[in-house]
């Protein structure tokens, strides 16, 4: 068994078939189906169950796919500390973030690619929870996302921004209020949410909770720019934070009077040590 082995099943794994393994490894698909099945063999069993619409893995590929993260890890660890010893720093940093989150993370890539042009930075976009649970299965190095302090558990943070979200409505849409709103208010009104398991509608429903008021969604989406467009054409309002919300001038906002939801972004990453790679962009990230 030798670490090109592990890569190519850990591909396979995470693509979710054959297929997009080769293509995000850059080689035919044959290359990848033989490297699995002389894994395979060597090891006596079977790694993935094959149908003709899905790839998944077996109770010993859930078992084998772990174990072997932990050696890629450890084997690009051991080439960093080489390349620092040497003066410089190659390898690749897994950076998890959400959307709408760029929160200074634009100006630290850019200063880590500058300091070090031979690290190569893969972006993983996803909702919170996933990213979570990638940062503790070593999937994604470091991220910068919204938690809350449960989901902060087990793991390191750095503050970065805490903001106010504010309310987003056309401006064909009246308020009682010229700039302020209530949480009663717009419980009345057609609501745009965004799908659970993001950090918006994390805070949003605790918001409403807190001020005990409760509301109906009239559309659920997952993609900021779906979300203004609802808004642009007075399908509904929605909850975003101020910084997300500026993007979209032709929108008109509105603060909540009191007790509004928060946009907490942070800088988090696992505990342990970490690689030289993801160190050296957390030395950016303010």
């Amino acid at each position: 068994m030798d670490l090109r082995q592990m890569e190519v099943v850990v591909a396979v794994a995470e693509e979710g078939g054959f297929t997009a393994a080769a293509r995000r490894l850059h080689v035919v698909q044959s290359a990848v189906s033989g490297t699995v099945r002389a894994l395979e063999k060597e090891m006596g069993t079977r790694l993935f169950e094959r149908t003709t619409h899905r790839v998944s893995l077996t109770p010993a590929g859930e078992a084998f796919v772990p174990a072997a993260r932990t050696a890629l890890r450890a084997a690009e660890q051991a080439r960093a500390a080489v390349d620092v010893a040497r003066g410089e720093l190659r390898g690749q940093v897994t950076v998890g973030t959400m959307q709408g989150v760029w929160v200074g993370l634009h100006r630290a890539l850019a200063a880590l690619r500058a300091e070090h042009p031979r690290v190569v930075v893969r972006l993983r976009q996803a909702p919170v929870a996933d990213i979570r649970q990638s940062l503790r299965d070593g999937t994604v190095d470091l991220a910068v996302v919204a938690l809350d302090r449960q989901q902060q558990r087990g793991l390191v943070t750095r503050p970065l921004v805490r903001e106010e979200m504010v309310l987003t409505a056309s401006p064909a849409r009246g308020f009682a209020q010229e700039d302020r709103v209530t949480f009663a208010e717009i419980a009345r009104m057609p609501f745009i949410d965004f799908t659970p398991g993001w950090a918006i509608r994390g805070a949003v429903d605790r918001a409403f909770r807190a001020a005990l008021v409760e509301r109906g969604t009239a559309f659920e989406v997952n993609d900021i720019v779906a979300a203004s467009e609802l808004v642009r054409h007075d399908l509904g309002v929605c909850v975003m934070p101020e910084s997300i919300a500026a993007r979209f001038p032709d929108l008109t906002l509105r603060r909540f009077d009191r007790r509004p939801p928060r946009w907490n972004v942070m800088a988090v990453w696992p505990r342990g040590e970490t690689p030289p790679a993801a160190a050296a962009l957390l030395r950016h990230l303010a």
